[in-house]
């Protein structure tokens, strides 16, 4: 069922219009200062006394004032970030239960710890949380390449990091204007070492849509990764980059390629990983056959929350650090963006909550459509209709006109029972999600007659 995917230009053209990053609802564009550390409080007391297990997210700044890594060159305001950041951790760990198993962890983030810095946080986190023992547990890191070799590789497995995520955005060649990418000898060590250390998985992201790209450079690029055999492969594009690489907007001022060569480069990339036999699990996400994810989706078990997708639903998922973002329930709540206010909240005694949502019957109804749909690309209408007691065409009113063109077009297939996504839509499934975004889709704001 889902290793069917095929491009269609004229769909991508009609449909696709940058909002490929929408994979998890609500955004964080919906959140408001309305919400604040109390509610978190409360929250955390609620996941403490239910003994929900926990997805913890570490998100280090994305700030080039903070981006001095490892030993040889020291950052007196990383480590003043750290400090707060322990701080952080003492006062979430002390609102939640030591029953609490942390099934996930995953540390984010632009800047990177030395070897010392990492492991005195990561024995923070150990005393103040419940973690699954060595290797147990799905641990994941994302890792600058410039930065790492098989020594940085080994320190991590001994931490108990069992994911990679390796970035190879393109960089400036020292001569001659152009512009080249990493030198995939790196990328290769990095993968041997991660598979002599029995790494679960190692992801590569690749970016297309720079002016400098070319077709012949980056399917030479893609076929040099391919070459390499990631467990995964995520592919975004430059107008709407990952997090992580949003610092890197110097390359903005470059400018991106037009819209023919980027969507050449797209189907370039689906069409190299498809063929080398890769999946296309979503949201930019490939993966080979044999991958946790893959076989999560197959059994109809994948989930997706703030950090991406998982495989673990029974989880409260709580951000620390600048930004992060916490999913308790049905309440999210988001650090402060800035790591100055970050900081200066925490050193009053505050927790740095800056803004949320509490979700109501109606956006739970609206989370779980669009999650199924990014997970599992299509909708059991009846399911729904029992689970939250309500007629489906009725209550989206709203979208069901788009829907039908939708139908029309090729994109999807759809019955009063079922809406699946056919193997020509699978790359625009934000466009279908859209429709049921209630604060930027065409959908109305309604009740359902019952809470989840």
């Amino acid at each position: 069922m889902f290793e069917s995917i095929s491009w269609d230009s004229k769909l991508l053209s009609r449909y696709s219009r940058g909002e490929a990053s929408l994979g998890c609802y609500p955004e964080t564009t919906a959140f408001h200062r309305g919400v604040g550390s109390l509610d978190l409080l409360r929250a955390l007391r609620g996941s403490r006394q239910a003994q929900r297990a926990l997805s913890l997210t570490l998100q280090l700044p994305n700030n080039r004032a903070f981006a001095q890594p490892y030993e040889n060159c020291p950052s007196s305001a990383f480590a003043a970030y750290l400090e707060r950041l322990g701080r952080e951790i003492d006062v979430i760990g002390c609102h939640l239960g030591p029953q609490q198993r942390v099934k996930q962890f995953h540390l984010a983030g632009g800047s990177t710890p030395s070897a010392e810095q990492l492991h005195q946080l990561l024995s923070h986190l150990r005393k103040r949380f419940n973690f699954l023992d060595y290797d147990s547990g799905e641990h994941s890191i994302e890792i600058q390449l410039a930065h790492s070799d098989w020594a940085t590789m080994g320190r991590l497995r001994e931490l108990g990091f069992n994911h990679v995520s390796i970035g190879v955005p393109d960089v400036a060649a020292v001569s001659g204007g152009a512009l080249v990418w990493q030198d995939p000898r790196q990328i290769r060590s990095l993968i041997d070492a991660a598979r002599a250390l029995s790494y679960r998985s190692v992801n590569i992201d690749i970016g297309y849509g720079r002016a400098w790209q070319t077709q012949v450079s980056f399917a030479r690029k893609m076929a040099a990764i391919i070459e390499l055999e990631p467990n995964r492969v995520t592919v975004f594009d430059y107008a709407d980059p990952p997090q992580r690489y949003r610092p890197l907007g110097r390359f903005a001022a470059r400018g991106l390629s037009g819209q023919e060569d980027k969507l050449a480069m797209h189907r370039q990339c689906v069409e190299q990983l498809s063929l080398a036999g890769y999946r296309y699990v979503g949201m930019g996400l490939f993966a080979l056959a044999d991958d946790a994810l893959v076989i999560a989706q197959e059994n109809g078990r994948l989930q997706r929350n703030c950090q991406g997708y998982s495989r673990y639903a029974d989880c409260d998922h709580i951000g620390l650090g600048v930004a992060a973002i916490s999913q308790i329930d049905g309440l999210y709540v988001q650090n402060s963006r800035d790591p100055q206010n970050y900081q200066a909240r925490l050193d009053t005694g505050q927790l740095a909550t800056f803004r949320g949502l509490r979700c109501g019957p109606d956006d739970r109804l609206r989370g779980v459509l669009i999650e199924r749909l990014v997970c599992d690309f299509g909708l059991d209408i009846r399911r729904i209709e029992e689970h939250f007691g309500l007629v489906f065409r009725d209550y989206f009113a709203d979208a069901w006109p788009a829907l039908e063109q939708m139908r029309r077009d090729g994109l999807i297939s759809l019955d009063e029972a079922s809406l699946t996504i056919r193997p020509a839509g699978r790359l625009l499934v934000h466009a279908v999600c859209r429709l049921f975004d209630r604060y930027g889709g065409a959908s109305g704001s309604h009740y359902v007659s019952r809470a989840v």
